[in-house]
C-alpha cells in the first residue's frame, strides 16, 4: 500500500475508488500474476542495467545544483554547510543528496514505486525509542521521502557503504564483499516479504536486542564497547538529557541557553519577538500543528505550556535550512518536552519523478517517515506558518531526542560494516515491502545475484564521481567560490 493506494508494477490504483465486490471489480491480480509482473519488467529494464554510471546521466555542474539549493537558506549558515561537506568524501555525499537525485533521473529504472525514504545512507539510520519503549533500529530521516522507484534508495544505501569502506581504509576486495551483501540482503528480505502475510509485512520489526545479539560479535573489542555504550546511551537521549544540556536558570527564569551560530535564542535572533504573551502566541502558531496529532496526543501536548524557542543548527545536508527547538514544561519545571520544528521544502528528487500526492511539505515528511518506519515519533506532525522573516513555510515536529543513537560506522571491522550493511537493506526492504507491491518487486529481483553485482558495480562508480565532486568543491572553496566555515 503506498498513501492509501495498492501499486501494481508501478500503477497505483485508488482503493476508495474501486467498485465494491461482485459489482464489475476486475479481480485482483494472483501473487503468481504480480510475481510474473515483475520478471517480465527485466525486458525493459534489466538488471544489469543498475550498475549504470551516475556521471553518465549527468546533465548539469554538481556545485551548481548545490548553490541552487542553498539559495533559500539561511545564508549566515550556509558557510556551515559547505564546510561539514568538504570534511570527507562522505560527508560530501551526505549533504549531496539532490546532486545524486539528478544522477538517478536519467538512470534505468525499474518502474517499480514504493515510498521512498529518498536519502537512505547509511549514516541515516539508527536508534530511536518507539511509543512502547523499545529501541528500535530503522531509517530514521525521511526530509526527502516522496514514491519513486525503489532501486533509487538502494542505490543510495549501498554507494554509501563503498563510500564508508573507503574511509575505514578497505582494498577494493572487502569493499566488494559488504556492497554485494546489502544488495543481496535486500533481495532476499523481500522475497521473504513476498511470502508473507500483509500484516506480517506490517508488524515486522528490528530491535536494539537483536542489533546488539548480531553485530557485537563481529566487532574488535573496542567496538564491543563502543556499541554496547552506545545502546545504553541511547536509553538516555531523551528531553531530560537534552534540557540538562540546552537550558539554564536567568534572572530566576528557564531559558534555552545561547550557543551560536549552533543555537540562537529566538530573543537574539529577534529581539521583543517573544511578545507580552509569547505562551499565547505559540499556541496560536502550532494550532494546526496540534490538529495533525491524533486525539490521545494531542490532549498530552496540550499539558505542556510554552518556555522558549531557539534557531538550531542540525546535521550536514540540512544546515541552512529552519529548525527551531521549542522548549515546554509540564507539571513543573522538572517536566520537560523540547520539541523540533524543522523546515520542510519540496523533496530534491520532486522535480525529477513528480511532486507526490501532498502540497503541504510537512505532511509529505510526515505520511512518509508513518509509512516506512517501525513506529513514529508520538509527537510527530506538521505544521505551516510564518518565520520570523514573514515568509509562510511548511515545518513537520517531532521531539528533539527520544532515546536516539547510532552506530559509528568508523568502528566497525570489515565484516561488522558488511553485517550492519545488510541490517540496513533489511530496514528498507521492509519499508518498500510495506508500500509498494512486494511480490513484483521479489519477482523483478529474482534469485540470482545479478542485482547485488549490478548494485555492487554502481556503488563503486558512485564512490569514484563523489570523491571527484568533493575535490571539486574543495576547489571551489579554496578558490572563494563558496564561504566555507569549518569545524563548526
Amino acid at each position: 500500500m503506498l498513501d492509501g493506494r495498492e501499486v501494481l508494477t508501478g500503477t497505483a490504483v485508488a482503493v476508495g475508488d474501486r467498485p465494491p465486490h461482485g459489482a464489475g471489480r476486475p479481480p485482483r491480480p494472483t501473487p503468481a500474476q504480480r510475481r510474473a509482473s515483475g520478471k517480465a519488467l527485466r525486458a525493459t529494464a534489466p538488471l544489469d542495467a543498475l550498475a549504470g554510471s551516475p556521471r553518465d546521466t549527468r546533465t548539469r555542474d554538481p556545485l551548481t545544483l548545490l548553490e541552487e539549493q542553498a539559495a533559500g537558506r539561511v545564508p549566515e549558515l550556509v558557510p556551515i554547510r559547505w564546510g561539514r561537506m568538504l570534511a570527507s568524501p562522505f560527508a560530501y555525499y551526505r549533504g549531496a543528496a539532490r546532486v545524486m537525485a539528478a544522477d538517478q533521473a536519467g538512470a534505468s529504472r525499474s518502474g517499480l514505486t514504493v515510498q521512498v525514504c529518498g536519502d537512505a545512507h547509511a549514516a541515516n539510520f539508527g536508534l530511536f525509542g518507539s511509543p512502547e519503549r523499545r529501541l528500535l533500529f530503522d531509517t530514521n530521516d525521511f526530509d526527502e521521502t516522496l514514491p519513486g522507484p525503489f532501486e533509487h534508495d538502494v542505490r543510495r544505501l549501498v554507494a554509501s557503504l563503498e563510500l564508508a569502506a573507503r574511509e575505514n581504509g578497505l582494498p577494493r576486495r572487502q569493499r566488494r564483499a559488504v556492497t554485494v551483501a546489502a544488495g543481496a540482503r535486500y533481495r532476499t528480505a523481500m522475497a521473504e516479504f513476498a511470502g508473507q502475510r500483509d500484516i506480517e509485512v506490517w508488524y515486522a520489526s528490528l530491535d536494539a536486542d537483536a542489533l546488539q545479539r548480531d553485530i557485537v560479535p563481529m566487532l574488535g573489542s573496542g567496538g564491543r564497547k563502543r556499541l554496547t555504550r552506545a545502546l545504553v546511551k541511547a536509553r538516555t537521549r531523551d528531553s531530560l538529557q537534552a534540557f540538562g544540556k540546552l537550558t539554564e536558570v536567568a534572572d530566576g527564569r528557564l531559558r534555552i541557553r545561547a550557543e551560536p551560530p549552533l543555537l540562537v535564542p529566538l530573543r537574539d535572533l529577534v529581539p521583543g519577538a517573544e511578545g507580552p504573551d509569547p505562551a499565547g502566541a505559540f499556541h496560536g502558531l502550532i494550532r494546526q500543528y496540534r490538529n495533525s496529532l491524533q486525539v490521545d496526543r494531542r490532549t498530552l501536548l496540550e499539558r505542556y505550556a510554552f518556555v522558549d524557542m531557539a534557531r538550531k543548527v542540525v546535521g550536514v545536508g540540512s544546515v541552512g535550512t529552519r529548525c527551531w527547538v521549542v522548549l515546554l514544561v509540564g507539571r513543573d519545571d522538572d517536566d520537560p518536552l523540547l520539541l523540533q520544528v524543522k523546515e520542510a521544502g519540496p523533496s530534491v528528487h520532486a522535480e525529477f519523478v513528480g511532486p507526490g500526492r501532498y502540497t503541504h511539505q510537512g505532511q509529505r515528511v510526515v505520511a512518509g517517515q508513518r509509512l516506512m518506519q517501525q513506529a513514529s515519533d508520538v509527537f510527530l506532525g506538521w505544521e505551516r506558518t510564518a518565520g520570523v522573516d514573514g515568509v509562510e513555510r511548511d515545518f513537520y515536529v517531532r521531539q528533539l531526542r527520544d532515546w536516539k543513537g547510532s552506530v559509528e560506522l568508523g568502528d566497525l571491522r570489515p565484516e561488522g560494516l558488511e553485517l550492519y550493511g545488510a541490517v540496513c537493506a533489511w530496514c528498507l526492504a521492509r519499508a518498500h515491502a510495506r508500500t509498494g507491491d512486494r511480490i513484483a518487486i521479489a519477482g523483478y529481483l529474482g534469485s540470482s545475484p545479478a542485482f547485488e553485482h549490478a548494485l555492487a558495480e554502481y556503488a563503486e562508480a558512485c564512490a569514484d564521481v563523489t570523491e571527484g565532486d568533493h575535490r571539486q568543491l574543495a576547489e571551489a572553496a579554496a578558490a572563494g567560490r563558496v564561504p566555507v566555515q569549518r569545524g563548526v
